[in-house]
């Protein structure tokens, strides 16, 4: 048996011996002030004047390649209240073999991937060029703080374990 069926086996079997997920930590409580900084970067990048459906597909890009069940559950949740479709969700993970996302989301998605992957390879003059071509200067810049942000919070939740399954939707506002 693969080592990943193994590995699935165990999980299941800790599954069914009714294992409750546990966080390690709350790193807001243990640093207020580390967690300040961190949404005060997360609140630019709401802010940044980014499409806001193009920031989620790339926090929850990037959350799927790190495996931070606590952000693929929120942002799976943000997109859903935003009006994302099912079909663009489920495709995510295979966004170069869809036919689902614009040339603007496939540049987004591919900086996102590089910048998380940056040890595979660093970051390719071809995935530059092409988000250079779909984003102005600022834009790609406030992009890569989305990308920067997101793989922090990934960084984070996975080190604490935050649990999924609790994350509500923010409330919508008008002009939001």
């Amino acid at each position: 048996m693969p080592s990943n069926c193994s590995r699935l086996g165990r999980v299941e079997t800790h599954f069914k011996k009714g294992i409750v997920m546990k966080a390690r930590m709350d790193f807001r409580k243990a640093s207020p002030p580390g967690a300040k900084a961190m949404a005060d970067l997360h609140a630019f990048v709401h802010k940044c004047g980014l499409e806001q459906t193009l920031l989620e597909l790339v926090k929850l890009r990037a959350s799927q390649i790190n495996g931070c069940a606590h952000c693929i559950d929120m942002h799976t949740k943000e997109l859903r209240a935003d009006g994302e479709s099912e079909q663009r969700l489920y495709l995510l993970d295979a966004w170069r073999e869809s036919p689902f996302y614009s040339e603007r989301e496939r540049a987004a998605l591919a900086w996102t991937e590089a910048l998380t992957l940056v040890t595979e390879g660093h970051v390719p003059d071809e995935v530059y060029d092409a988000a250079h071509a779909q984003f102005s200067e600022e834009e790609l810049v406030n992009l890569t703080l989305a990308i920067v942000a997101i793989n922090g919070a990934n960084r984070l939740n996975i080190a604490f374990r935050t649990v999924p399954g609790s994350y509500r939707p923010r409330a919508r506002h008008a002009g939001e």
